[in-house]
């Protein structure tokens, strides 16, 4: 079963950015940094969402983005599947904190139950395909919209999602071009997939 440990994002500003991800949303160890100038215009073609037990730990997390500089994409809102809201981080990664519980049963929190990155794919079918055949395995799907990848324990859970859906559902328009600023790191080997998204071998860490 494939794991991903973390996603390395290409930040201008590296100190600023793990400014912003610890003050925000506590992470530290699941995101990387590094400095980069990659050209990049519009969506990136990727978003990462948090996933929390109830509606007053979406409001304190997406509050605590706002107050360390993140800009509104979507205001946090009641919808058919729950409670959430997409904030754009001063780096430009877009971050959706959302719950499928409707209503709080104790006091806001900032613990995050999953981590999940999303990936838009421009064929879904031909992108599946693809993954499988590196070795991980389907947890779900749902036609040429969605699939969801078996991660076990793994610290960051992996999906794939219609470019276009992605982008509907974060608020911005599916245009853009450039670098993606993204690297994912996970035992799965190093090899780039059919959007472009590119992944790097994690070694396991030494034994003393």
């Amino acid at each position: 079963m494939a794991s991903i440990e973390f996603v390395t994002l290409d930040v201008a500003d590296p100190t600023a950015a793990h400014t912003f991800y610890t003050t925000a949303f506590g992470l530290d160890t699941q995101i990387r940094l590094r400095a980069s100038e990659a050209p990049t215009t519009g969506f990136r073609g990727f978003t990462l969402s948090l996933t929390v037990s109830q509606p007053a730990d979406v409001d304190s997390l997406i509050g605590a983005a706002f107050d360390a500089g993140a800009t509104p994409l979507k205001p946090v809102a009641k919808s058919l599947w729950g409670y959430g809201g997409v904030v754009q981080a001063p780096d430009g990664t877009i971050w959706k904190v959302a719950t499928s519980a409707k209503k709080n049963t104790g006091p806001a929190t900032r613990r995050i139950d999953e981590i999940v990155l999303l990936l838009g794919a421009a064929d879904v079918a031909a992108s599946k395909k693809f993954y499988v055949d590196q070795g991980l395995a389907v947890a779900k799907s749902f036609g040429r919209m969605y699939v969801e990848f078996a991660t076990g324990s793994s610290p960051v859970k992996l999906a794939l999602y219609r470019r276009r859906a992605l982008a509907k559902d974060a608020g911005v328009s599916p245009d853009g071009t450039g670098s993606h600023r993204l690297m994912i790191g996970g035992d799965a080997g190093s090899f780039t997939d059919p959007d472009g998204f590119a992944w790097e071998a994690t070694s396991p860490a030494p034994t003393l």
